[in-house]
């Protein structure tokens, strides 16, 4: 992780529910609501997030098992995300995650690293515990609406 533990992105308003984010260095994404809100010509946010979660994981657990000097070779997730109604807005019930290891057997610190790799997750652990979200509403100018 770099010594700035901060990050920004940009978000904008491209036409309907269709926004491009600026990942500054990394490029653009366009995301979308599918039908029918959106026209679906990207993923929307919540499968922002189950990506989030798999990319954390697989990452983390390859942090671990590469302090112990293991190579893992190829690891694959799928993330199956669950919207459910709460309070009567939609939101993310649960992400079932399944995670796949080349060559288990040839890792001899896999059951160590099973046991730690979740606290390394940056993204799972955040939300897990709950990510406290501010917002600010302003017009163009900077005036707060809010």
């Amino acid at each position: 992780m770099s010594e700035n533990n901060q990050f920004s992105i940009s978000l904008e308003l491209v036409e309907d529910y269709l926004f491009k984010i600026d990942f500054g260095e990394f490029g653009d994404v366009l995301t979308d609501e599918p039908p029918p809100l959106g026209s679906g010509e990207g993923p929307n946010p919540s499968r922002l997030v189950a990506a989030a979660v798999g990319n954390c994981l697989c990452a983390s657990l390859l942090f671990a098992l590469r302090k112990h000097k293991d190579s893992p070779g190829q690891v694959r997730a799928t993330v199956q995300g669950e919207l459910e109604r709460q309070d009567g807005r939609w939101r993310i019930g649960k992400l079932e995650v399944v995670m796949q290891v080349e060559n288990p057997d040839a890792l001899p610190h896999l059951p160590q690293a099973l046991a730690s790799f979740e606290d390394f997750c940056v993204v799972t652990q955040s939300i897990r515990s709950g990510i406290p979200v501010h917002v600010k509403v302003q017009d163009t100018q900077g005036n707060a609406l809010n």
